[in-house]
């Protein structure tokens, strides 16, 4: 069903474009059984099978949810078609008359279904023509050679298959130029450089597929050493480039110009061969700037001469069309406001800290609070036995309750405690970045009943034995922490290097931030950070604003701290101009975990003593009490 919906929407992104081109678009399903589309009754009728009756479902409703349309012709063209009749099957005919699976002749690996192919055959140009309905094909056998039809832009495979000849029969059959109602052939003489756009063929595959793929790739590769190995002029004359939005041919004035600037700065050799200046300049980003003329196409260009001696650029011919798309959510005019380059210059300067404390009073402190608050659950295992029941009426079916539990047994996990040492004093040091002398005689003074603890799950009393042991790290470090500015500073890029795997549907879509969308850590209406964003896109006072990224980092004791905004206020708007905020969804401190706390803390010691008395640092939990703070 997934694999027949995915069909239908490609069909559908595809046809919408080449709709006003005259170009029918045809989409072709092999499936593994002839039953699983078309059956019979008793009386010989055809009924739909599974797969049409799949198919006519997730028609309807794609044709219902597409979400563009936008050409009213196109959805008339649409909306005249009944579902029933956008698929046809081409199968083997036997001698009734009924639709069967295709024979495979003994050492053969075409099928004997001649009937399918004349159907296709003698209908190709009335399948070609709009006044046709059919545009999606369901048959059971890779077609031979003789269905040529061009115009099949997406293939998806109903069926497992390891024959690697059976997937070249298949994917063969979308492997035409297309051509559009007249028979005109849509290739480079009529299309330019749109002609790579237009004719794309969509593999919707199954997990069988994969190996295939992969060897497919690289069975290109070694078919392509045979390709040019010289930079000469022929090699670039008539190759198509994307130059932005549109493609470019290169015609003899160019490969000239590009052939003079290779040999001009030695990036060829008196026949033509890629020299190692080239690749030396290549590897290092040095490469020579290119003529006026040519800089547009420049990165195309490069890509040309790199094919002839590296693999990987030709992997780049090849698509995988299941790699997640990522809308662009680029650095926006906001950005480069005066107000919020000033905020960031501020800002965006990198720290070092230094801190002293009691080791003594730390011992102490965290002796208390392990006896204290540690405790560790024993490890158990459960061992369950049943028997699978021989009754089951509909309900216990949907709830798939065909087990039925006869015993279940929990008991503590006691033969395999002395088999695992483990490196105690170190996973604590290393956890708590304490040296092993000040973690030994912290571990050394803790009540009996406490370590004996640990061969019960050595696992959660090193884990919480560090968490309690940071706490209290965090309560001291704060009053004894200073900061000190070092060398380097953030680069803008922190803002879009971290691509959201969230859906853009569900992100806020901004007037007044750096990016065009904010992806708040709470992405429901009612949550703290969503609000936050909301009401400072309101604020007439707000001038731009910023979701600081993660990569934006305080180094604290107890781990490196990223605030949350950055704000610049409309001047003489408010007392102070700008602000970096944290918000929590509680203005107590008890609330919070202490190294959490401690984190903030930390933070408000480092603006409140190296950045300006302009720029202020809170935590807050909305925007009202932002306002009061600016104000104060």
């Amino acid at each position: 069903r997934v694999q027949i919906r995915e069909t239908i929407l490609s069909h559908f992104e595809k046809e919408e474009k080449l709709f006003d081109m005259n170009i029918k678009n045809l989409s072709l399903f092999f499936i593994d059984e002839v039953a699983k589309y078309r059956q019979y009754d008793d009386d010989g009728s055809e009924l739909p099978g599974e797969y049409a009756t799949i198919f006519e479902e997730e028609y309807r409703h794609v044709l219902n949810h597409y979400p563009t349309l936008t050409n009213p012709a196109y959805r008339a063209f649409l909306e005249k078609t009944e579902a029933a009749d956008a698929h046809r099957g081409y199968f083997s005919i036997d001698k009734v008359g009924k639709a069967v699976d295709s024979k495979v002749k003994r050492g053969d690996d075409y099928s004997d279904d001649i009937s399918a192919y004349d159907l296709i055959l003698k209908n190709k140009e009335r399948l070609l023509s709009f006044d046709e309905p059919t545009r999606f094909i369901f048959s059971h056998s890779a077609l031979r050679e003789g269905w040529d039809n061009p115009n099949v832009f997406q293939i998806c495979t109903l069926k497992n298959s390891d024959s690697t000849t059976t997937k070249r029969q298949e994917v063969g059959r979308g492997m035409r130029i297309c051509v559009n109602r007249d028979g005109n052939r849509m290739d480079a003489a009529t299309l330019g450089g749109n002609v790579h756009g237009v004719n794309v063929l969509t593999v919707i595959a199954s997990e069988s597929y994969k190996s295939f793929a992969g060897d497919l790739q690289k069975e290109i590769r070694e078919e392509l050493y045979d390709r040019p190995t010289k930079a000469t002029l022929s090699f670039f004359l008539g190759k198509s480039l994307k130059v932005g939005e549109e493609r470019v041919t290169i015609d003899e004035p160019m490969a000239n110009a590009i052939h003079r600037y290779l040999i001009r700065h030695d990036y060829v050799d008196d026949k033509d061969n890629v020299t190692d200046s080239y690749r030396a300049d290549q590897a290092n980003a040095s490469l020579a700037e290119m003529p006026e003329e040519l800089q547009p196409m420049a990165e195309g260009i490069h890509a040309l001469v790199q094919s002839i001696f590296d693999d990987s650029v030709l992997l780049d011919m090849i698509e995988d069309g299941n790699k997640t798309k990522l809308r662009e959510n680029a650095l926006n005019d906001n950005f480069y406001k005066t107000e919020f380059q000033t905020l960031w210059g501020y800002i965006n300067h990198k720290y070092a800290y230094t801190v002293a404390f009691d080791s003594d009073e730390l011992i102490t402190n965290a002796v208390k609070a392990i006896n204290k608050e540690l405790s560790v659950t024993e490890l158990t295992y459960t061992t369950t036995t049943g028997e699978q029941q021989d009754q089951l009426d509909e309900h216990e079916l949907d709830r798939g309750d065909g087990f039925k539990v006869t015993r279940t047994q929990t008991e503590e996990l006691k033969s395999a405690r002395s088999n695992i040492k483990y490196d105690l004093i170190g996973k604590v040091a290393q956890g708590t970045t304490l040296t092993r002398k000040t973690t030994a005689a912290i571990l050394s003074r803790i009540d009996g009943n406490k370590m004996a603890m640990f061969p019960q799950n050595p696992g959660e009393f090193i884990t919480k034995t560090i968490r309690l042991i940071k706490e209290q790290k965090a309560t001291m470090v704060v009053e004894h922490i200073t900061y000190d500015q070092i060398q380097g500073s953030y680069d803008s890029s922190i803002f879009t290097a971290q691509k959201s795997i969230q859906s853009f549907d569900r992100a806020l879509p901004a007037k007044k931030h750096v990016l065009d969308y904010v992806f708040t850590d709470g992405q429901a209406e009612q949550s703290v950070e969503r609000r936050f964003a909301q009401d400072l896109e309101n604020a007439a006072e707000v001038c731009v604003y910023a979701k600081l990224p993660r990569g934006f980092a305080i180094p604290t004791p107890v781990g490196n701290y990223s605030p949350d905004w950055a704000i610049a206020f409309n001047e003489g708007t408010v007392k102070h101009i700008y602000f970096i905020a944290e918000t929590k969804g509680s203005m107590d401190s008890m609330d919070l975990r202490k190294i959490e706390q401690a984190k903030i803390d930390c933070a408000k010691k480092l603006f409140k003593e190296l950045s300006t008395d302009k720029v202020r640092y809170e935590q807050v939990d909305s925007y009202q009490s932002l306002l009061e703070l600016i104000n104060s």
